[in-house]
């Protein structure tokens, strides 16, 4: 239901269009929804698309480096041909990469224990003692991913909200961050469409990630690039490679790069790697192989001969784009619908959304303070999103107002249905805050 000047309702204006809403509301909660669109998955489609990569038939199991895929052995960097793979892919050298188990997520997690327990490369000591001086620290852009300040609040983490911008954090507040304490040891980062903003760092943000002088000798930059291949037109955004941007100061030692194929091929059922510079890829080397004997390298074989190379995986992700970009067009086109009517923006306009050229979520402000009880309308009448606060550090939202949208799963009547529904949450809560 589009509301002419919703913004500029008066009196009995407000009661009249609240009671409409109210209405409309309960026509759908008498459809019985259940509608679950909370975090970023693949659609079954996508899936089918990877299917092929399980038919091994009469491919040989021996790695280029003559290791049966089958047996233990091999390097504990993963096997030379996915290792060549995602340097494809990254834009660096083999040597920068270890290609490792099903979840980056897990090895980010993993290295920050390692971290607090044994240090960094170059490191004067472990963080944990450290934190005898004070709490540590670690720089959270916002809006931002909830599972990554998961690892950090579960840890003691003291989180530190930057302003995320359309070109990435605001690195003047990073700058001033990272140069004045010794105790701020990291920042996360998702730097192509980023979750859930959707947003592209641009060059000059990546320079001056490259060139940051961090007061503590072991900070490290974790530039998550989940979405590296995950376009949705055919004009991509341009990410800068911050690892030789880096070097050219003399800080590719602080640079931590991931990515893994769960959502290209399965989600958890993937591969993953850790891009680093020489140094740090040999010390992490040495800490997995206490650890493991070797990882799993049939699934390294299986994954490389499916992608075979960074030009191919361009044609995996466009029929990835082609079963996913409508659904992204839907959302913006009832958004616009249910928030401008057949106008452009004006004061009929309470919320504003992004329009991602790639990944996988559209972030929308309601506005302030009423993203909790629009989503909490949204629940009752069966449709299900990320909690709010969910993309802010323990998951409180300052203004209470983001809401991430992910579009991948449900059919495009199903989300037509939840994001309409959605729209009507978001007047009811704009209406009765301004009545009360």
């Amino acid at each position: 239901m589009y509301i002419p000047g919703i913004a500029g309702l008066k009196n009995g204006e407000l009661q009249d269009a609240l009671a409409a809403l109210k209405s409309e509301y309960a026509r759908y909660k008498e459809m019985g929804l259940k509608l679950d669109i909370q975090r970023g998955r693949p659609c079954a489609e996508q899936l089918d698309v990877a299917v092929e990569m399980l038919n091994w038939g009469d491919a040989p199991y021996a790695c280029a480096d003559g290791n049966d895929a089958r047996n233990y052995g091999g390097g504990i960097e993963g096997t030379p041909e996915a290792r060549e793979l995602f340097a494809d892919i990254f834009g660096v050298g083999p040597k920068n990469v270890i290609a490792w188990g099903n979840s980056s997520l897990n090895i980010m997690h993993d290295l920050i224990i390692k971290a607090m327990l044994l240090g960094v490369y170059g490191g004067a000591e472990p963080w944990l003692p450290q934190a005898r001086a004070g709490k540590l620290k670690f720089i959270c852009p916002v809006p931002g991913y909830d599972r990554h300040f998961m690892i950090t609040e579960s840890l003691g983490f003291e989180m530190l909200n930057v302003d995320l911008r359309p070109d990435g954090p605001d690195m003047d507040e990073v700058e001033r961050l990272v140069s004045g304490d010794p105790l701020v040891k990291g920042i996360w980062n998702i730097p192509k469409y980023n979750n859930p903003t959707g947003i592209t760092y641009s060059d000059e943000v990546v320079r001056r990630f490259a060139s940051l002088k961090p007061k503590a000798d072991d900070f490290r930059i974790f530039w998550d690039n989940s979405y590296i291949a995950h376009d949705l037109t055919d004009e991509p955004d341009m990410l800068l490679e911050l690892l030789s941007e880096a070097k050219k100061h003399g800080n590719e030692d602080m640079v931590y790069m991931f990515t893994s194929t769960s959502k290209i091929t399965f989600a958890g059922g993937g591969i993953t790697a850790f891009v680093a510079s020489e140094n740090n890829i040999a010390h992490a080397a040495k800490q997995l192989s206490v650890q493991t004997i070797c990882p799993d390298k049939l699934n390294q074989l299986r994954h490389v001969r499916f992608i075979k190379n960074a030009e191919n995986l361009k044609t995996i992700m466009r029929r990835h784009a082609k079963l996913i970009r409508p659904k992204f067009e839907l959302v913006n086109r009832v958004l616009v619908e249910e928030f401008y009517g057949s106008g452009g923006p004006g004061d009929s306009n309470i919320c504003e959304w992004t329009n991602p050229r790639g990944g996988y979520f559209i972030s929308l402000d309601a506005p302030v303070g009423c993203a909790g009880e629009a989503l909490r309308l949204a629940a009752g009448a069966g449709v299900r999103f990320t909690p709010a606060g969910a993309t802010f550090p323990y998951g409180k939202d300052p203004l209470d107002r983001n809401i991430r949208i992910a579009p991948t799963v449900p059919q495009e009547d199903e989300l037509e249905t939840a994001i309409r529904a959605l729209a009507v949450c978001i007047k009811i809560a704009y209406l009765s805050k301004k009545i009360s």
